[in-house]
């Protein structure tokens, strides 16, 4: 291996832009860390791309109490939630308002982000953190498809989807698509259901566009009620990868 796994005083590995982040995640999977976080400091677009490659959902936190200090919380969740296709469950009181909606896919970037740091704060969504991403998507755009299709792309692409009602903006969702992954990272809904309704199709857009399952990030119960399933890191570093 030739990056060299530095740490912390706190025992968390630190990343630089100089580390290869694939052997990181490696070095993660082959000794006993113990530690879902790493720790960067390094807010560059090119750099928070490479984490996002290698498989961390990336994360950000204001660590003083006087003048901002931000540091970068790459995350390789100990259990992530995977929504395979065949397991998607809808659930009947959801299926009567499918056809109220309309999902588009890539659209409305930087409002749907904006609406989600809106909604839940900056505890994790820090303002440089944001920055990066939508200059990430920017970055990446030259190379992209055209607008409001998406389809796997061998790197880092921050996307969203879009769920419209009457032409009004009713729910969304941002993540990042990576090979044949789709990482949902934040998301809203200004009306009751809608949430629900942009996830079920978003699950079927995955699905009829050539991603191999929705990466949903943290466990949580309406992920689970969806039909996803909790896999380990090994487990997901290797689907991830599409070993």
């Amino acid at each position: 291996m030739a990056t060299e796994i530095k740490y912390t005083e706190s025992g968390h590995i630190f990343i630089t832009p100089s580390d290869d982040c694939r052997e990181i995640v490696d070095a993660i999977l082959e000794t006993d860390y113990s530690e879902e976080f790493c720790l960067a400091t390094a807010f560059e677009p090119d750099f928070i791309a490479k984490l996002m490659e290698a498989g961390f959902l990336v994360m950000s936190a204001n660590i003083s109490e006087d003048a901002p200090f931000y540091v970068l919380l790459p995350k390789l969740h100990y259990t992530r939630s995977a929504l395979f296709y065949e397991n998607l469950h809808v659930k009947r009181t959801a299926r009567r308002f499918l056809n109220r909606y309309e999902l588009k896919a890539d659209a409305d970037f930087d409002d749907i982000v904006d609406r989600c740091v809106k909604k839940h704060g900056t505890d994790w969504l820090t303002p440089p953190l944001v920055d990066c991403v939508k200059k990430i998507r920017r970055n990446a755009s030259a190379n992209h498809p055209s607008a409001e299709t998406l389809s796997p792309v061998p790197y880092a692409y921050p996307a969203s989807f879009a769920l419209y009602r009457d032409g009004k903006l009713a729910a969304g969702e941002f993540g990042v698509v990576c090979g044949k992954v789709y990482t949902s990272y934040s998301g809203f809904y200004e009306e009751d259901n809608a949430g629900t309704v942009q996830l079920v199709k978003t699950v079927k857009y995955l699905q009829e566009n050539g991603f191999s399952f929705f990466d949903m990030g943290m466990p949580l119960n309406y992920k689970t009620a969806l039909g996803a399933t909790d896999i380990g890191q090994e487990e997901f570093v290797g689907l991830f990868r599409g070993i």
